[in-house]
């Protein structure tokens, strides 16, 4: 079974970015190619290795997919870094299991943010990417508040298939994604 908001996306938000774009070919519709989600653990985890293993969890529960873990690659004596140290997690998602976490921190995860009011929409990089950060990983229902050892933030890039940030930005705020106004 599709995820649902690919459903939508095949639907409803391919017509509306036809009209107001003007493509010729359905191939020229935007899409979103994949989500890349990364959760730095930095100093902790050349101190501990359980909170790597612990980061790792959590990442892992909050997106579905297994997370690899990134390496240092170069050593930096000023923080006790040696090269192939473990400082972080990455996952990259595509196809169901990105729409299906798009729809959850839309839905669910943003909501609960404290003083939340909306992501700015500065964060494209010119093509067709977009760039945001949450301080708080516990924001996910996934996570049990009670068993997390460290709050950790995340960095979440949605690549789209978009060749300028005003389609980019069209295509992601057709799924209610809430930009800052």
């Amino acid at each position: 079974m599709a995820a649902r908001l690919y459903e939508f996306y095949k639907d409803q938000v391919r017509k509306e970015l036809k009209e107001k774009f003007g493509y010729a070919n359905v191939n020229q519709i935007p899409a979103i190619t994949k989500i890349v989600v990364n959760m730095g653990v930095g100093k902790d985890a050349i101190a501990d290795r359980k909170a790597m293993d612990a980061a790792a969890n959590d990442l892992g529960l909050i997106t579905g997919q297994k997370p690899l873990v990134t390496k240092a690659k170069k050593a930096i004596a000023t923080y006790k870094l040696r090269a192939g140290d473990a400082i972080g997690c990455k996952v990259t998602l595509r196809k169901d299991m990105m729409y299906e976490f798009l729809d959850r921190l839309v839905n669910t995860a943003l909501p609960r943010v404290r003083d939340f009011r909306g992501i700015s929409d500065k964060k494209f990089d010119g093509q067709g990417n977009f760039n945001f950060g949450l301080k708080e990983h516990i924001v996910f229902p996934e996570i049990n508040y009670d068993k997390v050892d460290k709050i950790r933030g995340m960095d979440i890039t949605i690549c789209t298939s978009a060749k300028t940030d005003e389609e980019a930005k069209e295509l992601i705020a057709k799924f209610n994604f809430p930009f800052a106004a």
